[in-house]
């Protein structure tokens, strides 16, 4: 039986360059239970793996300047 890693999608607002992309990554990486982060500049999103408290990856986006939240929330 295999199971799922979960994921949680984030809108992302403020962004504007490969600085910021990498910031909100590292930010989101510090979180303790994430496994991987995926940030599309573009499209405003970052796609965050693992069992992470999405309070605790909102805050640490917030930490870094930008702007916050759980996609479809």
């Amino acid at each position: 039986m295999t199971t799922q890693t979960p994921t949680t999608e984030l809108t992302i607002t403020g962004m504007s360059c490969g600085h910021c992309v990498k910031a909100v990554e590292g930010a989101l990486k510090a979180v303790p239970g994430v496994q991987a982060v995926s940030v599309d500049l573009p499209g405003g999103r970052a796609t965050v793996q693992g069992d992470a408290d999405p309070q605790a990856m909102l805050a640490a986006v917030s930490e870094e300047g930008y702007a916050a939240q759980v996609a479809g929330a």
